[in-house]
């Protein structure tokens, strides 16, 4: 019911790879493709001076400004645009990116061997983009959906609000272009997808969003017993659209939910 935990981590298709780098910053776009694990990444050794990563976008694209970070939580489907110096390793050095959510065959991800000096004079800008936030009116349109065990059929599975998905039940309609507040609960990890909607975390638990809420997200990690505010902006092109669970099992078993923009 918690969905599939395989033995076996790839990257790129390749299991526990290992990549050669120069002593250079590197750009890694981290996807994480597992049905249901979710992971938290750390550099072992962590590098002599400096973050293990700077974060410098996330699902929708470049944030406002680089975020540094010693680790990262990456749930099924959230993608991590980040920089990564290995200049601030000896050559000679490997570098293993470490599962600290895993044990055994899944405590460890890859590595990377610093193999060579190089010339570097790359930099980080202190502004990446334009992000600006979402606004919501006063008072805020704000609905709720909560993502739980619940039952599907004769059987038990995955639902929201309670209910099972039914592709002909819309259970929000929205206009074009506008933001809305939803409110995300769960009683179990949940990384809650919306199709084609841009969002922003608003809150977590009632308080700032955390350290890896920043920038365009359209999949956020929503952890046991917890509620997530996020702002959606919703196309402006009208249909149907759905929103789900991104672990792949409580989306097979119905986790999932229609709206409409008309």
């Amino acid at each position: 019911m918690e969905g599939v935990l395989g033995d076996v981590l790839l990257v790129n298709g390749a299991p526990w790879p290992v990549a050669e780098v120069d002593a250079a910053r590197y750009r890694l776009r981290i996807l994480n493709a597992s049905n249901a694990r979710r992971y938290r990444l750390r550099l072992d050794p962590p590098p002599r001076e400096g973050p293990a990563f700077v974060q410098i976008g996330s699902d929708g694209g470049l944030l406002a400004a680089p975020v540094p970070h010693e680790a990262l939580n990456v749930a099924p489907a959230e993608r991590f645009d980040v920089l990564v110096d290995f200049g601030a390793y000896p050559v000679g050095t490997e570098v293993t990116v470490r599962n600290d959510l895993g044990s055994g065959s899944t405590g460890a991800v890859m590595r990377f061997v610093v193999t060579r000096r190089a010339v570097d004079d790359s930099a980080v800008p202190e502004r990446l983009a334009d992000v600006e936030p979402l606004a919501l009116a006063r008072p805020a349109t704000t609905r709720e959906f909560r993502f739980a065990r619940g039952a599907v059929g004769e059987h038990s599975g995955w639902v929201i609000n309670g209910l099972p998905f039914d592709p002909a039940r819309m259970d929000a309609r929205v206009r074009p272009g506008s933001v809305e507040r939803w409110r995300l609960w769960t009683d179990a990890h949940h990384p809650v997808h919306v199709h084609l909607a841009d969002m922003q975390v608003v809150s977590r638990g009632g308080h700032e969003p955390g350290p890896w809420d920043a920038g365009w997200k359209d999949t956020v990690d929503v952890r046991p017993a917890e509620h997530v505010d996020v702002a959606v902006r919703f196309p402006d092109l009208p249909g149907r659209y759905v929103m789900h669970c991104h672990n792949l099992e409580h989306e097979d078993m119905m986790m999932m939910s229609a709206f409409e923009v008309l």
